[in-house]
């Protein structure tokens, strides 16, 4: 089901992207080949093979918004340009993009691929009167880019995530194989029992999951997320053994899919080192509130999920299910 949703959302994306790009095409909503007129007013030239001059481009705001039909232009627009004459005696102007630049070739310049600089063609430039118009360079197909440039991404995001993960699982799977060999893991189940038992009532107490499930808890409530990640999964996969009808999930998951998730927290060990990392000047400060919103986040979530568990439905689902599994 969740991999229909997914491509639902990524097709919904794609044909919502091409969509956006015909409709910029045919309102031709960054003016590809359109002449715009402005003033440009030269400061100094520079040496070069190419002769070129720097200097400021200046459009008024109501010429700016009527020309691109926007209006986040309130003032008059002083741009920095640099005007170039080219061997072949054509001539170029080059914008350069910055946060002064006016939020409309800002957003060109990205759609261009992320450019510092915009370039245009100039049609005419009277170095008497300053009057220069060109055209800027074209863009086109800014959503369809967009939509790309996101998915691989992400994309890579997953790769590089999934490497990192492999060696905390490692770690922690390792971990948990040499305190089941050593007797901790036993000691720790034995010690969390009564809680065990009146939390997941339908898992047996020395059942491989319970161990999982407290070293999950246990890396939680000291911040280690990323370590907490694998022994979740491995919860998961014990309790699934346990479950009379697959892909349907029983009361353990949920009980501890909600205890995973609140994420009871001792000591935010992550949240603590990014603080640091960035300069705060107490990153401790936040363990008391983090213990009360995870603790709150904690209490809310059992209690939603005991009190849904005792629903008639979900109780009849249940009852229909284990005769079924006994047959089979």
């Amino acid at each position: 089901m969740l991999n229909h949703v997914w491509i639902s959302l990524l097709l919904i994306g794609i044909f919502t992207a091409v969509g956006r790009d015909i409709n910029d095409e045919v309102q031709n909503t960054y003016r590809n080949g359109l002449p715009v007129t402005a003033h440009f007013e030269s400061v100094q030239q520079t040496a070069s093979v190419n002769p070129s001059f720097e200097g400021e481009i200046v459009i008024s705001a109501a010429a700016f918004n009527q020309f691109y039909n926007i209006s986040s232009a309130v003032k008059e627009i002083r741009h920095p340009a640099t005007l170039t004459t080219l061997t072949s005696g054509k001539q170029k102007l080059e914008l350069k993009i910055s946060d002064s630049s006016p939020l409309f070739w800002k957003e060109m310049a990205k759609a261009a691929g992320g450019k510092e600089k915009l370039e245009a063609d100039v049609r005419s430039y009277n170095a008497g009167t300053g009057e220069c118009v060109f055209a800027m360079e074209k863009v086109s197909y800014v959503k369809i880019k967009a939509v790309t440039k996101a998915a691989l991404d992400f994309a890579d995001t997953a790769v590089t995530i999934s490497l990192g993960l492999i060696g905390v699982m490692a770690l922690w799977l390792g971990i948990m194989k040499v305190g089941e060999a050593a007797g901790l893991l036993e000691l720790l189940t034995r010690l969390m029992t009564p809680v065990t038992r009146r939390l997941f009532p339908d898992v047996p107490p020395n059942h491989p999951a319970v161990g999982a499930m407290i070293m999950n808890i246990a890396a939680n409530m000291f911040g280690l997320n990323n370590a907490a990640t694998p022994m979740g999964l491995k919860a998961m996969e014990e309790l699934n053994k346990l479950n009379p009808k697959a892909g349907t999930a029983t009361n353990a998951m949920c009980t501890f899919l909600v205890v995973n998730t609140a994420g009871l927290t001792l000591i935010p060990a992550t949240a603590i080192a990014i603080r640091a990392g960035l300069g705060s000047a107490d990153p401790g400060m936040i363990i008391g509130t983090s213990i009360f919103g995870a603790g709150c986040a904690t209490v809310s979530g059992l209690i939603a999920v005991k009190l849904l568990q005792r629903l008639p439905k979900y109780k009849r689902e249940m009852e229909v299910t284990e005769p079924e599994a006994k047959n089979d």
